[in-house]
């Protein structure tokens, strides 16, 4: 039993024990918090101010940035009710209210760069696609990426694919040794252990030899690295930017709008597009054990697609004037090979244009959609597109890891996919590894590859490139090795849904509540 108070001047004549009845007023019950952390009238204090903070926040978000009302309600929800931890939230997550302005110089360069693809538009807006070639139920999507996008579609590319991370790298350094005139690499992540040594000196080595090296990471992905790390490669007269770079702290708090693109064009003839950023997990030899990813190497005029996307970055973070010179586009031979639109998105551009992608895929399906992602938080129209395909007998599959490298994001897709299994969505989780992968095949006949993910981060706050394939070889492959890759899997059925713990449900709940801010 409880005697005398608890708080002595501060709840005086009464008693807080557990299973007790007590009666408490708003100033007592802020009172008790604060001492509770060993403040008092200095607690009080920092409360007001950060309140107050909180509400210009507030009137920032609904009438500034003008969030989706859905987003607004939670932050406003979370930033009154979770004071505190609302306000850090919103520095690292949430604050947009500068986009316009970082970003305007981006939207007059990447503004010089489509006068370029308007140019390859007149030359390429012909493309024929026999009348029982199933491809062609694609041409509506095809002229509304071009038109969101001004991604332009060529029918002359000879595609690779790369599921293992050492024949994508074996690749990609072959290409780097045999570079005549330029290379250029952009990655979200680049790693300071032995692969990325490697490819930093197969670059170095290179320059000295006279070919123009461009380097090009992002800030936040890449903020392991030493500051010395380059050196050889800069001494060479290579060259390294870095994308969105804090001028103020060591620490990036930063962590929208990041480059989450990985790319790589040499001689404008060979080109790189997917999921695998640089360093050794990608090689299988990380915590999360064997990795499995999709990258692609196209040989083509699509190579002309990833090399302006990178120009456009590069000018960006580099704040530099490349121009568009020939050299960067030489002709490729002439061969029939595979449709293939480079689609990029943003929060430079309002079209979330890759995500349109994916929906058209998805509307388009009438046997199969297979997506592999290592995260799953889809906004509404992604969810219902999904239900009402798999509703309309179209066998929806969606694989994802069985390991999570980000748990919160892990257990927030987990609540979606239990969502749609209801309307007769198949999931499966990986069990060999990690999947890394971001694509999806519809019918064997189209499907995407690239660095976007199945989440909301990806459709509006990062930047992304993927590449689109209509007919040839490429989408039947991707659909066997998803069909091989079951093999690696565990079915999730809607019995092991009754059977999650309490502990499981309160994770799911509570980082789907936060998922649309995160």
């Amino acid at each position: 039993m409880c005697t005398g108070t608890l708080f002595p001047g501060i709840v005086t004549g009464r008693y807080i024990c557990p299973g007790w009845k007590f009666y408490l007023n708003t100033n007592e019950v802020v009172s008790v918090v604060f001492l509770l952390s060993g403040l008092d009238i200095l607690g009080y204090s920092l409360l007001g101010i950060l309140l107050v903070i909180n509400f210009i926040i507030t009137l920032t978000v609904v009438f500034v940035e003008r969030k989706k009302p859905s987003a607004a309600l939670l932050w406003v929800a979370v930033l009154f009710f979770l004071p505190i931890f609302g306000f850090l939230l919103y520095l690292v997550f949430g604050q947009t209210i500068y986009k316009e302005r970082i970003f305007r110089l981006k939207e007059e360069d990447d503004h010089i760069a489509k006068e370029v693809i308007a140019q390859q538009e007149k030359k390429l807006e012909s493309i024929h696609v026999p009348p029982e070639d199933k491809a062609g139920d694609y041409l509506n999507m095809i002229a509304m990426l071009l038109k969101n996008d001004q991604a332009v579609i060529s029918n002359d590319n000879a595609v690779e694919i790369y599921t293992d991370g050492n024949a994508k790298f074996d690749a990609l350094l072959k290409a780097i040794d045999g570079a005549e005139d330029f290379i250029h690499l952009e990655y979200y992540i680049i790693r300071d252990d032995t692969l990325s040594r490697q490819v930093t000196v197969a670059l170095a080595r290179r320059a000295r030899e006279g070919v123009t090296v461009r380097v090009l990471g992002d800030a936040v992905g890449c903020q392991g690295l030493p500051k010395d790390f380059f050196r050889e490669l800069t001494d060479a007269g290579g060259e390294v930017a870095w994308f969105f770079r804090s001028k103020y702290l060591h620490i990036n708090m930063r962590v929208n709008y990041r480059n989450h693109r990985k790319i790589a064009v040499i001689d404008g003839k060979i080109g790189f597009i997917g999921g695998f950023n640089i360093g050794d997990e990608y090689l299988g030899k990380g915590p999360l054990g064997n990795w499995r990813d999709t990258h692609l190497k196209i040989t083509g005029t699509a190579v002309h697609s990833l090399q302006v996307r990178f120009f456009m970055d590069w000018n960006h973070a580099a704040d530099a004037d490349l121009g568009f010179e020939d050299r960067y586009f030489p002709s490729p031979e002439k061969q029939e090979g595979t449709l293939v639109q480079i689609v990029s998105s943003g929060p430079d551009s309002r079209g979330e244009a890759i995500k349109k992608g994916y929906l058209n895929l998805i509307a388009n399906a009438r046997e199969s959609v297979w997506i592999q992602t290592p995260y799953f938080i889809p906004d509404g129209s992604i969810m219902d597109a999904l239900k009402m395909a798999a509703e309309s007998g179209v066998d929806v599959r969606i694989m994802f890891p069985c390991k999570p490298d980000h748990p919160f994001v892990y257990w927030a897709g987990f609540s979606y996919i239990w969502e749609l299994m209801d309307s007769g969505v198949r999931a499966y989780t990986y069990d060999n590894g990690f999947i890394h992968a971001k694509t999806i095949v519809v019918d064997g006949i189209a499907a995407s590859v690239g660095s976007a993910n199945w989440d909301i981060r990806s459709f509006c706050l990062n930047f992304e490139a993927n590449a689109f394939l209509y007919k040839g070889d490429i989408p039947v492959a991707l659909k066997q090795i998803f069909a091989e890759d079951i093999t690696s899997c565990t079915e999730v059925t809607p019995d092991m849904y009754g059977d999650r713990t309490f502990t499981v449900r309160c994770k799911e709940s509570f980082s789907r509540l936060l998922s649309g801010i995160m």
